[in-house]
This record gives structure tokens, C-alpha cells and sequence, in this order.
């Protein structure tokens, strides 16, 4: 036993390395944001002599200044993402955890249809046409909230990670124990698997919420009003309204080498920065349980 942990050791040397490592890789991850922030912060004149810089040169709020001149609307398009983050996340979560469950358990009769069912639409689809032609006149989406949660709730490639983890961390014997007690489907599901695979069900509820917060395809395609703008796509037709308004300024200067007075380059690192915010601070609480759902079954006890 002394001879194990002593193996197992590691020399200080290799302890200082492996620290400087780490800290180099945090470096390079944290200069991209930085320089995000940097830029948003920035005077986009200064921008256009010296360049981008990861401290400004000369310091100006000026961009965040136009995009929250949106006021009203930015924050009805916070509010909009926040709830269909949350209630698309525990939907995917719901209806990921439940057929992943069903394509784990090898009594049930028909798990090799809807493994191949499932497996088959990753495959195959039927192209962009017939999708919305289904979202407009089969579902009945366009111009509702339920637009920009229903056509992401299922994903084929989460129910595949889940089964996989419960492959790994969840023994049959526990079932057919709990079958054996007279439990019910149901019961076993809700109150004996879904409290012992919580970090499987966290790293499927993060990879949902990202995707439900950076999504800006849905309400593209599908959403005309502007009370129903998500924070992405409000991002969106606000970049596209600095770029028409920047091509006007140039076009109606006198001398066209005086730049126009908006604050474009600046505007969409503020716009990121406004965007990832939220998502970048909700991580760490995930963390825990996502670093563990994404190594089960990589090392056996």
C-alpha cells in the first residue's frame, strides 16, 4: 500500500510543470475574451490608426451606448432567451433523458426500431423546404414562442452521449432489483435512475442551454415579430442596421476619407460581450457535474 501511493507521487518538478502548462492554457484561452472586452471598450477611430489592441488605446463607451439605445427591446429579447433557454433546456433535458432511458433498457421490445428511427434521422433529412413547410403548416409555429423551443427539444446526438452514460454508470441489477420491490416504471425512472446519473443529465442541460442561447437560426426563420426576438437575432438586425447606417455615413460624406462617426468594430465585440455574458456566468455552476458526465467510463475503479 506504501509503495502504491508513493508511485503515485508526483515529483515536485513535475508538479511546477504541469502548473506552468495549466497556466499557459488559461492564458490563451482568457486573451481571446479579453480582447472581446478590450475592443468593445474602444474608440473605433483610435481603432482605425493603431489597430486592435488588448488595452485601448483611447477608452470609449460608445458602442455599448448604441446597442442599449435599443432600451426597450433588449431587454424584452433578454427576458424572451431567458425563458426559452430555461424552458427548452428542461424539455431536451426531459425528452432526451426518457428515450435515451428506453434505448438503454435491453427488455424493451422495440429497442432496436427506435435506435435505428433515432439514428437514421441524423443521417437523413428531408432538407430545409419541407422542415418549415411542417414548422408553418403542420405545427403551426410561425410567429410564436413555441418556435424557438420545439424544433430543438429533440436531438439524436444527446439521446446517444445519455445512453452511452447510462451504459457505463447505471448497473442493470438496480433495475431489476427495483422491479423485483414491485416498482413501477415510472417510480424507478423519476426516483432511483434520474438521482444517480444527475451529472449526465447536467452536461446534456449545458450543451442545451447553449445551444438555446446562441440560437438565432429559429426566430431567422421563423419569426417575423419583433416582440418575439431572441437576444441573438435582436444582435443580428442590429449589426445589420450599423453596417447600413455606416455605408450611408460614407456615402453621404464630403470627403470620404473622413470615417463615419459610428462605432461599428467596437459595436459588435459589445454586442459579444452582451451575448456571453449570462451563459459564461451560469458555467461554473454546471461545472461540477459536466466535467464528470463527459469522464464516466474513461478510467475503470
Amino acid at each position: 500500500m506504501h509503495s502504491k501511493s508513493k508511485f503515485m507521487q508526483i515529483s515536485t518538478s513535475a508538479e511546477v510543470i504541469l502548473h506552468i502548462v495549466f497556466l499557459l492554457i488559461t492564458f490563451l484561452c482568457l486573451v481571446p475574451l479579453w480582447a472581446v472586452v478590450a475592443i468593445s471598450l474602444s474608440d473605433d477611430e483610435a481603432m482605425r490608426q493603431v489597430g486592435y489592441r488588448l488595452i485601448p488605446v483611447k477608452f470609449s463607451a460608445k458602442s455599448y451606448d448604441f446597442v442599449l439605445g435599443q432600451g426597450i427591446a433588449i431587454a424584452r429579447a433578454y427576458g424572451i432567451t431567458i425563458f426559452v433557454t430555461a424552458v427548452g433546456t428542461l424539455l431536451c433535458v426531459a425528452v432526451v433523458s426518457m428515450y435515451a432511458y428506453v434505448l438503454f433498457r435491453k427488455d424493451f421490445k422495440y429497442r432496436k426500431f427506435f435506435t435505428f428511427f433515432g439514428f437514421f434521422t441524423m443521417l437523413i433529412n428531408a432538407g430545409l423546404v419541407p422542415w418549415y413547410i411542417v414548422c408553418v403548416n403542420v405545427l403551426h409555429l410561425k410567429n410564436t414562442i413555441f418556435a424557438l423551443i420545439f424544433p430543438y427539444v429533440m436531438n439524436m446526438w444527446y439521446v446517444l452521449i445519455f445512453r452511452t452514460y447510462l451504459s457505463m454508470s447505471l448497473p442493470d441489477s438496480i433495475i431489476e432489483s427495483a422491479k423485483i420491490d414491485g416498482a413501477g416504471e415510472f417510480t424507478i425512472f423519476f426516483k432511483i435512475v434520474i438521482p444517480l446519473v444527475k451529472p449526465g443529465l447536467a452536461t446534456i442541460a449545458l450543451f442545451a442551454a447553449i445551444m438555446y442561447w446562441n440560437d438565432w437560426w429559429l426566430p431567422f426563420m421563423l419569426i417575423e415579430k419583433e416582440e418575439l426576438y431572441n437576444l441573438q437575432y435582436l444582435m443580428y438586425r442590429v449589426q445589420q442596421k450599423i453596417q447600413y447606417l455606416a455605408e450611408i455615413a460614407s456615402k453621404l460624406a464630403m470627403n470620404p476619407s473622413i470615417p463615419p462617426d459610428i462605432p461599428a468594430e467596437s459595436s459588435r465585440m459589445a454586442m459579444a460581450v452582451l451575448g456571453m455574458g449570462p451563459i459564461v456566468l451560469a458555467y461554473p455552476f454546471f461545472q461540477r457535474y459536466f466535467v464528470k458526465g463527459l469522464t464516466i467510463g474513461a478510467i475503470k475503479g
